[in-house]
């Protein structure tokens, strides 16, 4: 953990593995037997107790998926009582819940509010009906209009969205439609993914068989430049690569936690943890998680300890992705040349500010190349 870390309380990430239906794109873990949902909820409960000596106190809990959003309320609190009883929750910690537009309706977002959940993420992904069908998105643009307006009548004051750019035969002007129409309902928190191929998904699955192309390097380029200036010019802070808010203080509080090296709890199958220079992972499946603690064991299905050298190098990497950046003085422990410090500020991939070196927009574009220049 870094000097600048080791104030920060854990995250805890609960990971739901529940859809009705899988999108084109995804590779996250995810089933479809929601009639598993009973005994899911009690094995992560077990989970909780195996690690209640080990972690103590969150100020962050993400509850993501899968699709959240498909439990009743009511399950989501039985789930959130069971954290209070196992952990100590600060007051005022940020509690998110990732739904899906189509499970949300005005008194279900109430309820929602009700039992403590203060910041909700909707995969809203377009504002454009012929994309949401390509990306096998359940709800309509309609829908995704009412979710949020449903949210923010239910007295939500942190409403975040999800939207994904680049994807086949997507204009520019198309994109540029959706992002005007994201601001003008004005969420606290955008988040705009480039759309990326992950092996074996369907998407893939076209990719590779030439019947569909992706856009290219170029036009993503294009895309992430539109991006990132027509939301700061409706007030958002460009705050990390993907991800925009409207202040410092609705900036994620838990995603932050992986950008800083903070700890982080993961429970639920498929769930990442961190810990000092310790990362460890659950078994990708439902029901070998729910067997396995059903029986007293762990459901890690794997683990590695991070030598000095890769927590230093994670590090930059992490800090490079957001306007944080890095401290000029961490920056000469790597033994970075200074002539190429000083090319980089010139190429316009990095400003210095307050002993910093800061990614700007075109720096968050070529994010995962910068570090291995400094080192």
């Amino acid at each position: 953990m870094t000097a600048d870390t080791q104030h920060m309380n854990p995250g805890l990430y609960i990971h739901i593995p529940f859809c009705r239906s899988k999108c084109t794109y995804c590779d996250f873990y995810s089933v479809d037997d929601c009639r598993k949902i009973p005994s899911f909820l009690e094995a992560v409960t077990t989970e909780m107790h195996l690690y209640c000596r080990e972690f103590s106190t969150f100020d962050t809990i993400y509850i993501g998926g899968g699709t959240p959003s498909l439990l009743s309320p009511e399950k989501i609190e039985q789930l959130l009582n069971n954290v209070a009883r196992c952990f100590n929750i600060v007051p005022q910690a940020e509690v998110t819940l990732e739904a899906n537009p189509c499970d949300i309706t005005l008194a279900k977002a109430r309820l929602f509010k009700k039992i403590g959940i203060n910041r909700i993420s909707l995969g809203i992904q377009s504002f454009d009906s012929s994309v949401l069908k390509f990306l096998g998105r359940r709800h309509s643009s309609e829908k995704a209009l009412t979710a949020i307006s449903d949210c923010r009548q239910a007295g939500f004051d942190n409403i975040s969205i999800d939207l994904l750019y680049g994807i086949p035969g997507q204009k520019l002007t198309t994109w540029q439609r959706c992002l005007t129409r994201a601001a003008d309902l004005e969420p606290e928190h955008i988040s705009c993914y480039q759309l990326t191929v992950k092996c074996n998904t369907p998407l893939w699955h076209r990719i590779n068989t030439g019947t569909l192309t992706m856009p290219t390097d170029d036009k993503q380029a294009a895309f992430f430049y539109a991006t990132a200036a027509l939301l700061e010019k409706r007030g958002y802070r460009h705050y990390e690569i993907s991800n925009f808010a409207r202040s410092c203080r609705l900036f994620s509080a838990h995603n932050m936690k992986y950008w800083h090296h903070a700890p982080y709890l993961g429970l639920g199958p498929s769930a990442h943890s961190f810990r000092d220079s310790m990362r460890w992972w659950n078994c990708p499946s439902t029901d070998r998680y729910c067997n396995t603690l059903a029986r007293g064991g762990r459901p890690v299905a794997g683990r590695e300890k991070l030598t000095d050298e890769q927590l230093r190098l994670e590090t930059l990497f992490l800090r490079l992705r957001t306007r944080e950046g890095i401290s000029l003085r961490t920056l000469k422990s790597y033994s970075t040349p200074e002539k190429m410090l000083t090319r980089l500020v010139q190429d316009n991939m990095l400003r210095i500010h307050d002993d910093r070196a800061i990614p700007t927009t075109k720096g968050f574009l070529l994010a995962d190349s910068i570090p291995l220049l400094l080192v």
